[in-house]
């Protein structure tokens, strides 16, 4: 691999990478990055604990029946997450998959292409959701083992999806 860095001329700010028949470059930007950790939340009324792949197959079942930029309804209570798309009008599914909640019951939604992005980063057994409201962006991150505390290796912030009525 070979870095080049360039710092005068008619390239300022340009670095270069080549390796492996590739080569790349871009241009160096200058100013602070955005303050991004203050979007994540650090205190919760709700933390839900999901085995991942379970939760994973039941959001694709359950998406399956949700029309385009349709929300998946996830109500989670002591012991079980149900998950529902559809309305009565169309076609419905419902699933009910087991997890831990530790807090508040709470029911949100979420766009399913969203939410299965995140989940399909977990590279944990364990999926965790953490809540404020239903109406604030929920936290995503894995857990080695259900009785382990989060992996903050990796953090998905995802936004809820405000249902009417």
């Amino acid at each position: 691999m070979t870095i080049a860095l360039s710092g005068s001329g008619s390239g300022e700010g340009l670095i270069g990478f080549e390796g492996a028949g590739r080569r790349t470059t871009t241009r160096l930007l200058e100013g602070d990055l955005p303050k991004y950790r203050t979007l994540f939340p650090t205190e919760f009324n709700s933390v839900a604990v999901i085995e991942t792949a379970p939760f994973v197959e039941a959001v694709k079942r359950v998406a399956l029946v949700a029309e385009r930029n349709t929300p998946v309804r996830l109500s989670f209570e002591q012991g079980v997450l149900i998950l529902e798309a559809g309305s009565s009008d169309d076609a419905q599914a419902v699933e009910r998959v087991d997890a831990q909640l530790e807090g508040d019951d709470i029911s949100i939604a979420f766009n399913p292409t969203f939410l299965l992005d995140g989940l399909s980063a977990i590279d944990s057994p364990v999926a965790q959701l953490s809540f404020t409201t239903s109406t604030k962006p929920a936290l995503l991150s894995g857990r080695p083992a259900v009785d382990a505390e989060a992996d903050d290796a990796y953090k998905y912030l995802i936004m809820p999806v405000r249902l009417s009525g």
